[in-house]
């Protein structure tokens, strides 16, 4: 049984904000791909109903920590519908690689790769379907990261359909700062009147993120970083930052530019996928 399991980080292609509801939420457009690196989380079953996290997060209470909470919540829904398996308690450790608050999904994906792993190692035997609806209730960006595909999401996030982005390698770089989201949807010069455009029209232009001048505007680290990525490929924001990223057609012109960086840059290189590495290793496929 698969005990060590990927949770990838995510790419927002492009995002656009396309309006605001009348509760305060953003609707948008983004294109989400994965990408061929993140954390890894080591997953062993117990005989009792215990969830232990053996690597806790700095600056994050268990509680609190969508690690534990994914677990319990599928825990807890097992037991609601007395699905019969053996007792459903498990060690967790992670090995995290992703920034926190860099808009690289790190905590959804790893929301999602306790959802997928312990569907599979608690024998629970819930649909993919079923297990993105119950991630939904930990953050919006769970749901992508359990179906395990690229997508295109509307509405508030929530609405996903299957896309497949060109698989373009990457250098994704991280300021150095937290970019809380609240900030950058909050501010009052955010692009709020993108129109609404379907995914066929949206994937022949140039990609953007409305986020980007408001993270550019309040940050001089990502103004720094953006201008200088500029210089040798085209380079956006990802989600409401921080972190930005410059695409290449090949591994190695992306490892080019990371080498010859500026010693203050922190970054590393990485593929594009549309299938997700946690469902490639789900699957038997890696």
């Amino acid at each position: 049984m698969i005990q060590q399991w990927p949770s990838p980080a995510k790419l927002n292609l492009f995002l656009y904000i396309t309006g605001r509801r009348t509760d305060g939420y953003h609707q948008l457009q983004t294109l989400f791909q994965f990408l061929d690196y993140g954390d890894t989380l080591a997953i062993t079953p117990r005989q009792d109903e215990k969830i232990r996290l053996l690597t806790p997060v700095d600056g994050v209470e268990d509680e609190h920590n969508l690690i534990v909470r994914a677990a319990r919540l599928l825990q807890r829904y097992c037991d609601e519908r007395q699905i019969v398996t053996p007792p459903r308690g498990a060690d967790i450790r992670i090995e995290k690689v992703l920034p926190m608050g860099g808009g690289l999904g790190g905590g959804s994906s790893n929301a999602a790769t306790v959802l997928v792993a312990l569907n599979s190692l608690w024998q629970c035997g819930l649909s993919d379907e079923r297990l993105a609806e119950l991630g939904l209730s930990l953050g919006a960006d769970v749901p992508v990261f359990v179906r395990g595909h690229a997508a295109f999401a509307e509405g508030i996030g929530e609405r996903l359909q299957p896309a497949d982005p060109q698989e373009k390698w990457y250098l994704v770089a991280h300021p150095g700062v937290s970019i809380p989201t609240p900030l950058i949807f909050g501010d009052a010069e955010l692009k709020r009147d993108t129109p609404v455009r379907p995914l066929n029209e949206l994937l022949q232009l140039p990609y953007a993120n409305d986020c980007e001048p408001i993270a550019r505007k309040r940050f001089r680290e990502v103004e720094q970083l953006l201008s200088w990525l500029l210089q040798y490929a085209p380079s956006r924001l990802t989600g409401t930052g921080a972190c930005v990223f410059a695409e290449f057609n090949t591994e190695s012109e992306a490892r080019q530019v990371l080498n010859q960086a500026p010693a203050w840059l922190r970054g590393f290189v990485a593929r594009g996928v549309n299938i997700s590495p946690l469902h490639r290793t789900r699957s038997g496929q890696i």
